[in-house]
């Protein structure tokens, strides 16, 4: 897949995941990979732009035998951020959508 394509929507991933619960970053950073191809490292300096822009805050919680682990929680404002940027993009990816069939109907 083009690289240029993940890069634009990894960010609207992240919010999303958070979107439906706090999480912590190897677990974004997991769920997000197993739909597309990423790298170990991507989520990380997402989730700290993120947490400086006040969009997440995070806190720690004790795991069963192990270190806490430190958890990401949208913000009222990053729960903002997220409705927006999805509608922007879901009426991005229509445009395209409709581009796209077009292209299919000229060809006929």
């Amino acid at each position: 897949m083009n690289v240029q394509y993940k890069k634009g929507v990894i960010e609207l991933c992240v919010l999303s995941m958070l979107a439906r619960r706090d999480c912590y970053g190897y677990d974004v950073s997991e769920n997000i990979s197993r739909l597309i191809d990423i790298s170990d490292g991507t989520v990380y300096p997402i989730l700290r732009k993120l947490k400086n822009d006040g969009l997440v805050t995070t806190y720690l919680q004790e795991e069963s035998g192990g270190p806490p682990r430190k958890y990401y929680k949208l913000t009222k404002l990053g729960r903002e951020q997220y409705l927006s940027d999805k509608n922007e993009w879901l009426g991005f990816v229509e445009s395209v959508r409709q581009m796209l069939e077009e292209d299919d109907h000229e060809q006929d």
